[in-house]
């Protein structure tokens, strides 16, 4: 993919959130997607069209994630009230609530069969909850961590959290083993590259860090953004050619995987920009901050 195909070009602005917007991201097929934030509210939007279809309230504190199915029937989200909302998106309902975090919850993801949600606190926990069962207690706690968890990957077979202790731990729920990688710096996001032999680590020194899943080697070091205080989301392109984030000034940056320059920067709000998600497919992403709005970027 070249540079001249990154998406810099704003095609719409998703406005509705009071207050700073926290999260927003694709669902699986790109075609809609969902946010939420300081309001307390979690928004669901067309962002090709520029709508807003739905809205869904019950928190009682900020909501600081949330996740959908890959069906889009159900979706998770979390946040300062230390619960995990498991939702019906058709409806609107809340399904179940599972409580356990001792502290507010930083990220939630669905595994692959969407039948359980992981969830990541400040308890210093990673917990499991199964959505078919009606126990609202976890099937698993992993507590190894020795701050704050601040985020959450998942693959068939691994929980992979970042943590504000500095570490990305990898635990293999097949065999029970858990492998520690020590990034020296707390780690506020992690994603997966798309072919899942990477993750990218957002570290609160303004650095992202490209991590080798098989050895934990580092393998390259992304820098020129600001991140020094708020969780900032990192991704990988669709096609793993570029490496994207927000930044504390309101800019976007892409950098090249490889090599690590930065091949395009950009103003894309007027504050912190809080999360980026790309599209699965198209080279398409939205980008969300404490500005209040949600915007959607083309080529």
């Amino acid at each position: 993919m070249s540079v001249e195909d990154l998406p810099r070009k704003e095609v719409n602005v998703l406005k509705g959130h009071e207050g700073a917007v926290l999260s927003a991201r694709f669902n699986a097929d790109g075609n809609y997607c969902l946010s939420c934030g300081k309001d307390r509210t979690i928004r669901l939007w067309n962002p090709h069209r520029g709508i807003h279809i739905k809205t869904y309230k019950s928190h009682g504190r900020e909501v600081r994630d949330v996740h959908v199915t890959s069906d889009n029937s159900k979706l998770c989200s979390c946040g300062g009230d230390r619960q995990i909302f498991y939702w019906d998106v058709a409806t609107g309902r809340v399904i179940r609530k599972f409580r356990g975090h001792d502290g507010e919850v930083n990220a939630v993801k669905f595994n692959e069969y969407s039948s359980v949600v992981v969830s990541a606190g400040y308890d210093q926990s990673l917990r499991s909850w199964d959505c078919r069962s009606h126990s609202t207690e976890p099937m698993q706690i992993i507590d190894t961590f020795s701050d704050s968890v601040m985020f959450v990957c998942l693959t068939n077979t691994e929980i992979i959290g970042g943590s504000d202790d500095g570490t990305v731990r990898t635990f293999d729920i097949r065999i029970g083993r858990e492998t520690s990688d020590n990034l020296g710096q707390p780690v506020n996001c992690i994603s997966m590259s798309n072919d899942g032999n990477c993750i990218l680590a957002g570290c609160l020194d303004s650095t992202l860090r490209l991590l080798d899943r098989s050895t934990g080697e580092s393998l390259q070091e992304y820098k020129g953004h600001t991140n020094k205080s708020f969780k900032l989301d990192c991704c990988l392109t669709n096609t793993d050619a570029h490496v994207t984030a927000g930044s504390e000034d309101g800019y976007i940056y892409f950098w090249d995987l490889v090599d690590a320059s930065v091949v395009s920067r950009f103003r894309a709000h007027n504050s912190v920009v809080t999360s980026v998600s790309y599209h699965p497919k198209e080279n398409c992403m939205v980008t969300a901050s404490v500005d209040g709005t949600i915007r959607v970027w083309k080529t």
